[in-house]
């Protein structure tokens, strides 16, 4: 069987593909990003590919859920999905569709996970140097965890730098087990 990333890029870059030409590449995102949580949700989850749920009333209820009713492109869209029995495969499609979209517009969501909240000021320096090393506009997200219990660890897509004093203490002890 084909993997998740192989059966979602056709349909991500067909959503893409729309959203770009009709000028709605946010709603269309936000479209995908919620529907995705939507069949990720575990109520949700048996009712897709269940015989006794019909398909017509799961992409009505979807489509609801993501407050999509009434948009006739987005019917056709999840209706496909359903029809090809491919609406679980939404959260990876929604992810495909945001990378082609923030290289369209350039962009980077970066995710800041830190031991203690980021002040405003920490956070637009911090913005304002991964902007100029990773040449585009960064889209920053912070989280707190206490765990790390001190610095931070910053991602995006596959840049990590783990300054966090957790990390450092965890390669400290692979050098001294010399691992």
């Amino acid at each position: 069987m084909a993997d998740e990333a192989t059966i979602a890029r056709p349909y991500a870059r067909a959503a893409f593909d729309h959203a770009h030409a009709a000028k709605q590449l946010a709603p269309w995102g936000e479209l995908l990003a919620n529907a995705s949580m939507a069949v990720g949700d575990e109520r949700v989850r048996p009712l897709i590919g269940n015989p006794h749920v019909k398909r017509a009333d799961l992409v009505s209820f979807l489509l609801d859920v993501v407050g999509a009713a009434g948009d006739p492109q987005a019917r056709n869209f999840v209706q496909l999905l359903a029809d090809n029995g491919r609406l679980a495969a939404l959260p990876q499609i929604a992810e495909q569709y945001a990378a082609l979209r923030a290289e369209v517009e350039n962009t980077v969501d970066v995710t800041v996970t830190s031991a203690m909240p980021l002040t405003p000021e920490q956070s637009e320096k911090l913005s304002k140097a991964l902007t100029a090393r990773l040449k585009r506009t960064v889209r920053l997200s912070t989280h707190v965890d206490p765990a790390l219990i001190g610095g931070a660890v910053v991602k995006a897509g596959d840049f990590v730098v783990d300054g966090s004093l957790r990390g450092r203490i965890e390669r400290l002890g692979n050098t001294m087990a010399g691992v």
